[in-house]
């Protein structure tokens, strides 16, 4: 069972990047989703995450109206699409699924305890 993320790389500030996630070794399309980052010297933080319905979307205030999440008809991949990156953006990018929202979500992820966690793709923006 595994996470798998891709799309990450090199870009410039104010320029898009598109990350997926794809599920596989198990059905996904009844957990929630999401993303978290990490940039060198600081600690996780949430970005996103959508319930197994997709009906609606948590998002950090850092990325709304930039950052937009979205899962497949599926349910077993999940797309992060960032636009008007900015050098704080820099960071490596995880993809996450449980069967709970809420231990994916503000305001309290449990980091320690979410099922499944991606290896984490990088994603750098520079000026």
């Amino acid at each position: 069972v595994q996470l798998l993320e891709s799309g990450g790389g090199l870009v410039q500030v104010g320029g898009s990047l598109s990350l997926s996630c794809q599920g596989s070794g198990r059905d996904f399309s009844r957990y929630a989703m999401g993303w978290f980052r990490q940039a060198p010297g600081k600690e996780r933080e949430f970005v996103a995450s959508l319930p197994w319905t997709a009906r609606s979307m948590y998002i950090a205030d850092s990325v709304k109206g930039r950052f937009t999440m979205s899962r497949d008809l599926a349910g077993n991949t999940v797309f992060l699409q960032m636009n008007n990156l900015k050098s704080e953006d820099t960071a490596v990018y995880y993809c996450v699924a449980d069967p709970s929202l809420e231990a994916i979500s503000p305001p309290s992820p449990k980091y320690d305890a979410i099922d499944y966690w991606g290896k984490g793709v990088l994603v750098t923006v520079s000026s």
